[in-house]
């Protein structure tokens, strides 16, 4: 811990609880690829250093468990799922400490037939949990067993799925490839019905955290919407990019927000909206978009808070895209901090400033990144063609924050989960120290070694006389 941050809580000048918010927020500013792999097998000995992947084709989709923050699921491209202990034992293969499977499942006829868009555990109990697919069901499988218990067959491509952390209701709002959102009773088994008023495919959908009947979605058509499922007209209300002002809300937390109902044609984004994340107390919300855009909303008043994130963002492809916001109890108040994914990178943003603090790529990146550069260095080939010969290969398809620790992780579009975590000043000077600590013991045991050396040396060449008999 910082020493003047110590004498400052011991002189009563700070509480303890900003100690733990200014502590916690250092480590999630110092987060850092760790050395850390999820494998079903060991290196080849063909390819040292190169990390087995964990799914072959592709990790489309990674949750944790909120409870524990022990149990990390990732979903394939080609349909498998494998759940992870976070806490077992590694094993050291290859220079990497690798995670094991906890148990997996490949593709099978009785599983989904093609991707997996999206996984996620029940929200009240992690024994069990719920995928989509391309195949255009959402199935519920046992964690335990990984075996499916019910399937629901939905007609079209699901891209999103999202269960309210609060709800008693149990509805899993779907984002299909058709243009209303499909809700889907866990109780009753059943498709109970639909939310109309995009006019194109729904690619996101996000319950409020906060009211338990409030969910958003985003579509093709640019917009995002807001329902309250109690109700059989239209939506809510929209978001309009074009609205720093929005509507005074004259309502309490728990009530219904006032949204905007003025513009049914308001668009959130100049594109498809692949991406909603509510902050935790559901007084903003994050969306993303083709336009290449980051918009932060305030959700009382439904005004775009004009946050500027710059150009560097990227945004591609109808699969999600979707934000993490790091737990506000390890951040300092009005301090938020947002991690997208940027096609082959992480970026570190401070929410509502938008102002980048961090670029986060794998190290297998950072050096793909420097070969691609000394090619185009010595070839004509475009800046397009090279930028896309990264992305596909290192894209980011998903991101997950562990529970009760200051932890992110990442899914690969090649096959790769990647842990992130912190690594602060001081580890970098203890590192440096036991690397000095190394290299000095390296040199002692070179020197004893020159000694016995030369030893030896003396005693096999000094010549050797023998005394002739007077």
């Amino acid at each position: 811990m910082n020493t003047q941050l110590s004498l400052d809580r011991a002189s009563g000048i700070i509480t303890h609880h900003a100690v733990k918010r200014t502590t916690a927020s250092r480590l999630v500013y110092a987060l850092q690829p760790s050395n850390v792999n999820f494998s079903r097998d060991l290196p080849s000995q063909d390819e040292p250093g190169k990390r087995p992947p964990a799914h072959i084709s592709g990790v489309n989709a990674l949750t944790i468990d909120r409870f524990e923050g022990r149990y990390l699921l990732s979903g394939g491209a080609d349909s498998s799922v494998a759940i992870w202990d976070l806490e077992s034992q590694t094993r050291n293969a290859g220079g990497f400490e690798t995670y094991a499977p906890l148990t997996a499942v490949q593709k099978t006829t009785e599983e989904h037939k093609l991707g997996i868009t999206q996984i996620s555990f029940y929200p009240f109990d992690s024994l069990a949990f719920l995928t989509s697919s391309y195949d255009h069901t959402v199935k519920i499988y046992s964690s335990e067993t990984l075996t499916p218990s019910a399937s629901f067959d939905l007609d079209s491509v699901v891209y999103n799925i999202a269960l309210s952390p609060i709800a008693s209701h149990l509805l899993v709002a779907c984002a299909t490839q058709s243009p209303s959102v499909r809700l889907v009773d866990l109780r009753s088994g059943a498709s109970t019905h639909s939310l109309a008023g995009h006019t194109g495919a729904i690619l996101s959908t996000a319950w409020s955290p906060v009211r338990e009947h409030i969910v958003a979605s985003g579509a093709t058509d640019g917009s995002v919407r807001f329902w309250d499922i109690r109700r059989s007209v239209g939506e809510l209300g929209v978001l309009d990019l074009e609205d720093s002002t929005g509507i005074p809300n004259i309502n309490d937390n728990r009530a219904a927000p006032q949204f905007s109902r003025n513009s049914s044609q308001a668009k959130a984004h100049k594109g498809p909206v692949n991406g909603i994340v509510w902050t935790e107390d559901g007084r903003h919300m994050v969306t993303c978009g083709h336009d290449n855009r980051i918009r932060v909303w305030n959700t009382e008043t439904c005004a775009n808070t004009l946050a500027n994130f710059g150009p560097m963002v990227r945004n591609s492809g109808l699969a999600p895209c979707i934000p993490i916001l790091a737990p506000a109890q390890n951040l300092e108040i009005e301090k938020d901090v947002l991690f997208y994914p940027n096609e082959h990178e992480i970026l570190g943003y401070e929410m509502f400033e938008g102002k980048l603090f961090r670029r986060l790529r794998r190290p297998e990146q950072q050096k793909r990144s420097f070969e691609i550069a000394a090619e185009a260095s010595a070839s004509s080939s475009s800046a397009a063609a090279r930028s896309k010969k990264l992305n596909v290969k290192d894209r980011i398809t998903a991101l997950a924050w562990r529970a009760h620790d200051v932890e992110m992780y990442s899914a690969h579009a090649d096959g790769g989960i990647t842990a992130w975590k912190p690594h602060t000043e001081e580890d970098a000077d203890l590192d440096e120290e036991d690397q000095r600590e190394r290299e000095m013991k390296e040199e002692g045991k070179k020197r004893k070694r020159g000694v016995l050396d030369e030893i030896y040396a003396g005693l096999t060449k000094k010549p050797i006389t023998f005394g002739g008999l007077s």
